[in-house]
């Protein structure tokens, strides 16, 4: 209540036209279009009752949004490391080193995701699946007794190899932004305590491990948090490549019932609150740091 009370008449202003935007919208799907709503048949798509089991478990959106949190958080900490050694890279003491760390971002951060995607499942992961045997290990540990366990991190181990393709290329271009936020938080230090620890003898690997680092990341905190956020949304693009996060789970639902609006409104809301909560947590993260 106190917080809609200390609401400005400039914001009950936005609330309404906002209202009347949606209601706007939903005269015309309703009246317009003829649109029959069916929105009875979405709770049974979001969980279901498995008598086997004997309890309820999660439906096809469900399990498209849990392997949406699975991609996000496998490829936002391998984003975290390649983005790290990134950042070191655009600092480094070796200029080829700087340049060929410049070539790599700018590449990736002037390409759309999407053509990136396509460029590294079709012309790289089939080749490095096929030479690894990553298929074939993959279906070995579905049949095996401990499946459970690598299930638990990675899903249906059966769609293993579209999966972590699905991640290694989200993880190669959030890497990119990752790198130049980590870069800006190095050079964020001020130059007399890099000039301090070299005053003591310390190597350039030990000036950044010790002293620069551990700095420089907590000024970036807000910033990474900021990005996670932006690949939890990004993450979408991996259902061009079959992967069953919950963009794919979402064009099944509508195919098979042809509840478009009913689907995709649910899908932005699942979204939505996913980032949400995530704001929430690094915002709480953010005020314990300081």
């Amino acid at each position: 209540m106190r917080r809609l009370r200390k609401l400005h008449w400039a914001d009950w202003a936005i609330l309404a036209l906002l209202g009347l935007f949606f209601g706007y919208v939903w005269f015309q799907i309703d009246g317009t279009l003829k649109y029959k709503w069916r929105w009875e048949i979405i709770p049974q798509y979001l969980f279901r009752y498995d008598e086997e089991q004997g309890r309820w478990v999660a439906n096809i959106l469900m399990q498209g949004l849990i392997n949406t949190v699975r991609i996000s958080v496998l490829a936002g900490l391998l984003a975290l490391v390649l983005g790290t050694a990134l950042g070191l890279a655009r600092v480094a003491q070796n200029l080829t080193i700087r340049m060929l760390a410049r070539t790599y971002l700018e590449f990736l951060r002037n390409i759309p995701a999407v053509v990136v995607i396509f460029i590294f499942y079709f012309f790289l992961s089939e080749q490095l699946i096929a030479a690894f045997r990553i298929e074939a290990w993959a279906r070995g540990i579905a049949r095996g007794e401990n499946a459970w366990i690598w299930e638990l991190f990675f899903g249906d181990m059966r769609r293993f190899p579209s999966l972590i393709s699905g991640i290694v290329v989200l993880a190669l271009f959030e890497s990119a932004f990752v790198g130049e936020i980590v870069r800006a938080g190095i050079q964020s230090i001020p130059r007399g305590q890099r000039e301090a620890a070299q005053a003591i003898g310390m190597t350039w690997a030990d000036e950044m491990r010790f002293v620069v680092l551990p700095q420089a990341m907590r000024k970036v905190v807000p910033p990474l948090a900021n990005e996670f956020i932006a690949l939890v949304k990004n993450s979408a693009i991996v259902s061009l490549i079959s992967v069953h996060d919950l963009t794919y789970k979402t064009v099944e639902l509508v195919s098979s019932t042809r509840a478009i609006f009913e689907a995709w409104i649910t899908t932005a809301v699942l979204y939505g609150g996913l980032c949400f909560l995530l704001s929430l947590l690094f915002r709480r993260f953010e005020r314990a740091e300081r």
